[in-house]
């Protein structure tokens, strides 16, 4: 499996697109919101002849999310998210405003739930949801086995975690989640977080002052 990151909005956002050998692909957490950045992740796609074939959400807050209707309207996929966080695309512009974000529409609706231990597929790849709330009540990990890899949104950060003082947001459901459910996953698995670098397991068993 691949893994392209793109660094979008002034929330330095990750965002990542996954493909492997059959250019089958699956996009995770679209946060581009310039007309350059939509346009930096079109050509990307297109000129690597990749076929997209669903947009998912680890959450959906803002800076997470701000990509779902150029996709939408560029590919017909509606983002899949988990229902609990739902509640977080009522009144996006007005949203978008109080950070001084002028956009005009209002956030995608969802086309599909992602639920706990769904299976993620696409091409010969696979990925299986992993609910891990307490950032935000319907925070989703995405987690393969097979590759090693952990897209964890804003659960889990380098040396951090993710803040839970956001609507609905809790600390000890957090710190429960993720030390039931992440840290048991082998040392060697590679976490992507929503911003900021990559981590292991591993690393963050060791290092992170909140685990």
């Amino acid at each position: 499996m691949t893994i392209k990151t793109f660094t979008f909005n002034p929330f330095q956002e990750n965002t990542y697109l996954l493909y492997d050998e059959t250019k089958e692909a699956v996009l995770v957490d679209a946060g581009c919101i310039s007309d350059t950045e939509k346009l930096v992740l079109k050509r990307f796609i297109e000129e690597n002849s990749l076929i997209l074939k669903r947009v998912i959400n680890t959450h959906l807050h803002l800076d997470h999310q701000f990509g779902n209707k150029f996709i939408f309207n560029t590919f017909g996929l509606k983002p899949e998210a988990c229902q609990e966080d739902e509640f977080l695309l009522d009144n996006v512009v007005a949203q978008a405003r109080s950070f001084g974000f002028a956009i005009e529409e209002e956030a995608q609706s969802l086309g599909a739930y992602i639920i706990e231990d769904q299976e993620i597929k696409f091409g010969n790849s696979c990925l299986k949801s992993i609910h891990v709330p307490g950032h935000s009540p319907g925070s989703m990990v995405f987690y393969s086995e097979r590759d090693g890899i952990l897209l964890v949104g804003d659960v889990l950060f380098r040396g951090s975690i993710g803040r839970t003082d956001l609507p609905k947001g809790d600390y000890a459901t957090l710190i429960q989640g993720i030390t039931k459910k992440l840290l048991p996953l082998p040392d060697s698995t590679v976490v992507y977080s929503g911003h900021g670098s990559t981590t292991t397991i591993g690393y963050e068993k060791t290092n992170n002052p909140y685990l």
